[in-house]
C-alpha cells in the first residue's frame, strides 16, 4: 500500500476543496439520473453513452482524488511564537537573490502557484528555507549555484 500523504492547505485552500468536491458531487448525480436504468440495444456500443461513460468515470477518479485529499489534510497554523522568526508553512519570506529582492509565500504544493509568488513547500527553494531564519544564507541545489539570503519573515497568521 503506497505510503499516506499528508495535504497542507489554508482554511482557505481547503473550503476551495470542499465547494469543488460537493459540486462534482451534485454534477454527478445530474448526470446519473435515470441513466442506471439505459440499455444498450444493439450490439455495438452507443458512441454516445461510451462518451458518458468515460465522462463519469473522470468524474469519478475527480472525486477519489478530491476525497483522498480532504481525508489527509491538514490545516496550516500559526507557529509558537518562538518559532515566528523562522520559515515555517504559511510564512512570506522576503528573499534577495542576486542583489533583487523576491517575496515568497511558502505554502503546500495544492495551493502553490509560483507566478503569484506561492511556492510550495516541496520545491527546492522552499524546502530549502524552511527552518531558516533572517540573515541566512541558503544555497539551492540546481545546475547554476543560486544563493538566497532571507531578509524577512512576516509569518502565517
Amino acid at each position: 500500500m503506497p505510503e499516506k500523504k499528508t495535504f497542507y492547505l489554508t482554511k482557505e485552500g481547503l473550503e476551495k476543496i470542499k465547494r469543488e468536491y460537493e459540486y462534482l458531487e451534485k454534477l454527478k448525480l445530474a448526470k446519473t439520473k435515470g441513466e442506471s436504468s439505459k440499455v444498450i440495444n444493439s450490439d455495438e456500443l452507443d458512441p454516445e453513452y461510451a462518451a458518458f461513460q468515460e465522462d463519469l468515470g473522470l468524474l469519478e477518479s475527480k472525486l477519489t482524488k478530491l476525497e483522498y485529499i480532504l481525508k489527509n489534510s491538514k490545516i496550516i497554523k500559526p507557529p509558537v511564537k518562538r518559532k515566528q522568526n523562522t520559515v515555517h508553512l504559511g510564512a512570506t519570506v522576503l528573499v534577495s537573490v542576486d542583489g533583487q529582492d523576491n517575496e515568497f509565500t511558502v505554502l503546500g504544493h495544492l495551493e502553490a502557484n509560483p507566478s503569484i509568488g506561492r511556492i510550495s513547500d516541496e520545491s527546492p527553494v522552499g524546502k530549502a528555507l524552511l527552518g531558516h531564519q533572517p540573515g541566512d544564507k541558503i544555497v539551492i541545489p540546481s545546475p547554476v549555484k543560486t544563493i538566497y539570503k532571507i531578509k524577512k519573515i512576516k509569518p502565517f497568521k
